[in-house]
């Protein structure tokens, strides 16, 4: 038996791993890469390495065994059909027999576009019979804090969230459930809506960012149009940048505040908070 993370040398992925290697020896990790060299370090450390790829339906073959624990993370390629690149992974799953798909969707309140895929992902998981669990993800603090250049050089905040709140957590946090459900017993078709545990504004987040950096950054809202332009203006392709303005229109709505408290219970401790993850940012 094994533990298989696809997209593992991906940001989420590789805090996924190291998580794991804390808590199970390293010849029960699969890590699944496309490109093998990315992945070099984990081999190093005794994990295994599975070469495969969503577009490559074949790749994916012989890739799990039955009583495998499989962590299917949610591919980032907008424009492929990411519906059809997960139905590989699923379609593998249910034919190797193995234990539990874990799958990281999107707040079940989240009705953005960015959603849809997402949906289409869990229906086909659902109807495929492997037994599964829905990693509902919130919104990531890297969001926004791994760009932070362009913050700092407006000393603005431009979203189009009016006054809407995020219940962001660390990619570790997130990291640290999926580790809890892979490692764990009792998490067969469950679904955790996950999320940090303070929500916060946009307003609260110039305000810390002010407080942290010394400079006095403003929040500036504008609407969803203004917001897909400014995306595109910096080089995002248009389906992309409509889909990113789009969650903040969710955000305006409320959709991304989760108040389950299910992220810091599966992780076993607090979220990080906010404030912890633009001090590392701007220090880093």
């Amino acid at each position: 038996m094994s533990i298989v993370v696809t997209g593992s040398t991906g940001h989420l992925g590789r805090h996924v791993v190291e998580q794991l290697l804390e808590k199970v020896p390293a010849e029960q990790i699969t890590a699944v890469v496309r490109d093998e060299a990315k992945g070099a370090d984990f081999a190093a450390r005794g994990v295994k390495l599975a070469v495969a790829d969503y577009n490559a339906p074949e790749t994916f073959g012989s890739l799990f065994s039955a009583g495998d624990k499989v962590l299917l993370i949610s591919g980032n390629e907008f424009d492929k059909g990411r519906v059809g690149q997960h139905k590989v992974v699923i379609e593998a799953a249910k034919a190797a027999g193995v234990a539990l798909l874990a799958y990281t969707s999107a707040p079940g309140s989240l009705t953005a576009a960015l959603a849809d895929d997402h949906r289409g992902t869990e229906e086909a998981l659902l109807a495929s019979g492997v037994p599964f669990t829905l990693l509902r993800n919130g919104w990531y603090h890297e969001n926004y804090t791994e760009n932070l250049a362009p913050v700092l050089e407006h000393n603005a905040v431009v979203a189009a969230a009016g006054d809407g709140r995020v219940s962001s957590a660390s990619r570790a946090d997130y990291a640290a459930a999926a580790v809890a459900v892979l490692t764990g017993e009792g998490h067969e078709n469950k679904t955790y809506e996950l999320g940090g545990d303070e929500a916060w504004s946009f307003a609260e987040y110039a305000a810390e960012l002010s407080k942290q950096t010394g400079q006095e950054i403003v929040y500036s809202p504008v609407s969803v149009e203004a917001l897909t332009g400014i995306l595109t203006g910096a080089g995002l392709p248009g389906p992309l940048a409509a889909i990113l303005a789009g969650v903040d229109a969710s955000i305006e709505k409320g959709e991304l505040v989760v108040s389950t408290g299910d992220l810091s219970r599966l992780a076993g401790r607090p979220t990080t908070p906010l404030a912890d993850a633009i001090a590392a940012a701007v220090k880093g």
